[in-house]
């Protein structure tokens, strides 16, 4: 009898600790997406050793975890490449079909349409979003801040909302809490520009919260994203969306930040970005969370870095990659992408497949065992195989500029629809070819990635398949 009852009770101590190994794979993760604002590819010392920028807490996360290398974003400006993220779909697609929403712009995001928030939500999580919305707030045709500010972010999934509404540069200047404006903008800013020419950015003049700071957002915006994971616990997971409003301009690093940079307030900006992702990762260590929290650290677009300023500081931004923010070649779109999920993700891990920061949403999707629906995710993908496998998962990814223009890639091949750069690189116009002369522009980007020779002439049948599937894409309302 002494061996079967042993034995009796060795299985149950093994059944019982499967069950717990089990419960613990199973526990849903935490997910924490930051964004920042204007951060080139070429700012993080993980992406680029030469960098004047010291980024100690981001290319933390790239040694936990995975560095994506050929990773964009959807748009080269910031509320388009915003809805993708948050939706899944081109923004195109919406009644934006180009540039961004300015401080007065109305909701953006369809009352019904699913959202990474709206998704998790309904699986249990508690949700929040703390820093720059930038995807409008009410309704009708401009939005009236002395009203609840509805359709916004509890309208798509979020519990809370804590930032500000547009860009850092853009009026009204206050701050939202969930529906309401904190202190109303009662006062009056006159606009300042003096970019590029001995100052720190810009601003546009309109109204302002009498105690509202520039200076200060970056440092609330942490502040609440750090309160709200010290208030959370392991009995229900949490994604918490940290769109920072840096380092857009104006470049207003505290003074603690000053000199830290060798990219003059740009990079001593970045630098402060910087320190903030590692305040959120030290919320997530001090709290016990790490372990089982999905961390993702990305930019909207590329950086709003001119010639002038590699030349004066040495410092590309955007790698030797064509162009800048805005633009449609690859310095305005191609972003850092670092991704960390400690027992999920091999750590140091590089992958250098296709990804687009609409394809977070169906990995989202496929991190909690969700299904998309068909009128969900329309232009995602799930980049888990990629992270974890290093399988491809998409080899065709639409581009869009600030100014409207689009260009389609398929493998290493980039089809450009006119000419110049669409953003904000001259020539950025519309230019009509003359006689003879291409009327787009044709890149094989494995030979040429810093898209200097246009080969739109020699491959007409390259041309010819890529406005086919272009068109396919626009004309089907999806490209998953």
């Amino acid at each position: 009898m002494g061996l079967p009852m042993r034995f009796f009770t060795l299985l149950l101590f093994f059944i019982a600790s499967v069950s717990l190994a089990i419960a613990a794979v199973a526990a849903p993760p935490n997910i924490v997406l930051i964004l920042a604002d204007d951060m080139g590819v070429g700012d993080p010392g993980c992406y680029n050793r030469d960098s004047k920028i010291p980024t100690p807490n981001i290319d933390r996360l790239a040694r936990e975890g995975v560095r994506m290398t050929d990773m964009h974003s959807p748009s080269a400006v910031c509320t388009p490449t915003r809805y993708g993220l948050l939706t899944g779909r081109y923004c195109w697609r919406t009644r934006l079909k180009e540039s961004v929403l300015f401080g007065y712009g109305t909701a953006l995001i369809e009352p019904d349409r699913a959202t990474l928030a709206s998704l998790l939500q309904g699986h249990g999580y508690r949700t929040a979003v703390f820093g720059k919305w930038h995807l409008g707030l009410g309704d009708g045709e401009k939005t009236d801040y002395s009203k609840p500010l509805s359709p916004g972010p509890l309208s798509v999934g979020f519990d809370r909302f804590y930032g500000i509404p547009a860009s850092l540069d853009m009026a009204p200047y206050v701050y939202v809490e969930n529906t309401r404006v904190v202190e109303a903008a009662t006062e009056e800013i006159e606009s300042a520009n003096y970019i590029r020419f001995g100052g720190k950015g810009y601003i546009v003049g309109g109204k302002i919260a009498p105690s509202f700071r520039h200076i200060d957002v970056l440092p609330v915006t942490t502040d609440k994203t750090v309160e709200f994971i010290d208030q959370q616990s392991a009995e229900k997971p949490f994604f918490v969306y940290v769109p920072f409003s840096a380092p857009h301009t104006p470049w207003v690093p505290t003074k603690q930040y000053s000199g830290k940079s060798r990219a003059g307030s740009y990079g001593d900006f970045t630098v402060m970005v910087d320190d903030c992702v590692g305040r959120i990762l030290g919320a997530l260590d001090r709290n016990g969370f790490t372990d089982n929290t999905l961390v993702m650290f990305t930019s909207d677009n590329g950086s709003h870095w001119l010639a002038q300023d590699i030349k004066q500081y040495e410092h590309r931004g955007n790698l030797d990659y064509r162009g800048q923010k805005a633009d449609i070649h690859e310095g305005g779109h191609r972003v850092p992408f670092v991704v960390r999920w400690p027992g999920q993700i091999k750590p140091g891990t590089v992958r250098s497949g296709l990804g687009c920061l609409t394809d977070v949403f169906a990995t989202v999707a496929s991190v909690i065992g969700k299904p998309l629906a068909w009128d969900a995710g329309e232009d995602s993908f799930s980049l888990l195989p990629l992270w974890q496998q290093g399988k491809a998962v998409r080899n065709a990814i639409v581009h869009h500029s600030g100014r409207g223009m689009f260009s389609i890639r398929r493998g290493d091949w980039k089809l450009i629809l006119g000419l110049g750069t669409g953003g904000f690189t001259e020539p950025w116009g519309k230019i009509e070819p003359k006689e003879g002369e291409p009327a787009g522009q044709l890149y094989h980007l494995g030979n040429d990635l810093a898209e200097q020779d246009n080969v739109y002439l020699q491959h007409p049948e390259v041309v010819a398949s890529l406005s086919r599937l272009l068109d396919e894409f626009m004309r089907t309302g999806r490209s998953r």
